[in-house]
C-alpha cells in the first residue's frame, strides 16, 4: 500500500495518531526536513506517538518513515492533478502548493493541446512557414508575447519575422504582403473584428494565412489556409490569467518551429555551429 493511502486509513489509530497522520498528509513536502522533535512540536504530539504511528504504518521508526515521506513527496510533485484553469490557486495555498498547481496546469494544458493537433494541419502549417519569404505576425496582448517568442526562434532558421504593428499600422503592413509571404494570426478568442477584416483583405490578396486560435466557432477559421484550434477550459473574462491558453500556444508554436527545423536538421545544426564559431572568433579578436 502506498504511504499516501496508508495515511488515510484511520482504523486502528488513536485520536492523536489520526491527527498526526492528517498533518503529514497536508504537509508532505515539508516533513522530510523536520526532526522528530520538530514534528512533535508542530503537531502537539510526542516523540513516542510519532514512533508508534511509524510502526503502525510498517516502518521501524521515524527515520524510515521520513525516507518514505520524502519519496512520496517527490512522486506527488511528478503527478499532475486537475486544476481549475481560471482560478488555479487559492490565497490559503502554500508556496509549494501554488508551484505544484501551476506546474500541473501547464502540463494539463499541453497534454490537452496535443490531443487536438492533426498531422495534416501541422504539416501544412510548417509548409507555410518554410515556404514564406517573409513572415508577419498579427497578435496583441498575451498572444503577442507568444508571437515575439516565435519571432526570436525563427532567427535561428534565418527567417526574420515581423510583428505586424511594430513599426506601422497593421493595415499598412497587410497592404504590403504578397502571395510569397505568410501571415500568422494568433488570437485565443478569435472574435476580433479587426483581425477578421485584415484576414479577409489578405485572403482576397491570396496571401497564405495561418491561424492559431482557441475558438471553434470563430469566423476567422474559414478565412485561414490552416487553422489550428486549441481550446482550453478558460472563461472569457472571469479568470486570474491566461495561463492554460498561453502555455498551449507556446507549445504549438514550439512544435511548428521544431517541424521546420527538422526538415533540414543537419544544415541548421551545421549553420548554428559555424555562426557560433564566427561570433566567438570575432569576440576574441
Amino acid at each position: 500500500m502506498l504511504l499516501t493511502d496508508a495515511l488515510t486509513q484511520t482504523e486502528g489509530l488513536t485520536a492523536t495518531e489520526q491527527r498526526l497522520a492528517g498533518y503529514i498528509q497536508t504537509h508532505l513536502a515539508s516533513i522530510p526536513a523536520l526532526s522528530i522533535e520538530e514534528l512533535a512540536a508542530k503537531t502537539y504530539t510526542s516523540h513516542s506517538a510519532i514512533v508508534r504511528l511509524a510502526k503502525k504504518l510498517g516502518y521501524a521508526g521515524y527515520k524510515e518513515l521520513r525516507v518514505a515521506i520524502a519519496q512520496a513527496a517527490a512522486a506527488a510533485l511528478q503527478t499532475p492533478e486537475p486544476v481549475d484553469a481560471n482560478f488555479p490557486f487559492m490565497p490559503t495555498d502554500s508556496t509549494m502548493t501554488i508551484a505544484k498547481k501551476m506546474a500541473d496546469l501547464t502540463q494539463a494544458a499541453v497534454a490537452r493541446a496535443l490531443t487536438q493537433l492533426q498531422q495534416a494541419d501541422l504539416t501544412r502549417a510548417a509548409d507555410l512557414i518554410d515556404d514564406a519569404k517573409r513572415i508577419f505576425l498579427f497578435a496583441s496582448g498575451d498572444s503577442q508575447i507568444r508571437a515575439r517568442s516565435l519571432q526570436n526562434r525563427l532567427i535561428k532558421l534565418n527567417k526574420f519575422a515581423v510583428i505586424a504593428d511594430e513599426y506601422a499600422d497593421e493595415a499598412w503592413t497587410a497592404a504590403n504582403l504578397t502571395e510569397d509571404d505568410c501571415a500568422i494570426f494568433i488570437t485565443y478568442g478569435g472574435k476580433t473584428p479587426r483581425a477578421e477584416q485584415l484576414m479577409q483583405f489578405l485572403t482576397n490578396a491570396s496571401v497564405p494565412l495561418l491561424l492559431l486560435s482557441g475558438n471553434v466557432n470563430s469566423p476567422l477559421n474559414q478565412l485561414a489556409d490552416v487553422a489550428l484550434i486549441i481550446t482550453q477550459k478558460e472563461f472569457d473574462v472571469m479568470k486570474i490569467g491566461t495561463f492554460a491558453s498561453q502555455a498551449a500556444f507556446d507549445y504549438v508554436l514550439n512544435v511548428l518551429f521544431a517541424l521546420v527545423y527538422a526538415r533540414d536538421y543537419q544544415h541548421h545544426v551545421g549553420a548554428l555551429r559555424h555562426k557560433y564559431q564566427q561570433l566567438e572568433d570575432h569576440q576574441l579578436s
